[in-house]
């Protein structure tokens, strides 16, 4: 029984080994290069993407704020100014 055992336990650790170095050798291949690469730059595209987006809206929001102090203290909308002007031209 426990050689039984033994032997079971050598096959799984020889068939993990054996996966385990293919993965490896098909990432020393020029495809198996390019794929990594290829992962790594549309990782970054939609980090850069996500991080625009995030500049954007945090744009936005600064921008409605800065109108509301001014129309506070001034009482003149920018925003509805903005508009006719974006509309005239």
């Amino acid at each position: 029984m426990k050689r039984m055992l033994w032997f079971s336990l050598g096959i799984a650790a020889g068939v993990l080994t054996t996966r385990k170095a293919r993965e490896v050798a098909y990432r020393m291949t020029p495809a198996g290069a390019a794929e990594n690469i290829g992962d790594a730059v549309r990782e970054l595209a939609t980090a850069v993407g996500s991080f625009g987006a995030d500049v954007r809206d945090g744009m936005l929001q600064r921008q409605a704020e800065l109108q509301a102090t001014v129309a506070q203290r001034t009482g003149i909308e920018l925003a509805r100014s903005q508009d006719r002007v974006r509309s005239a031209s």
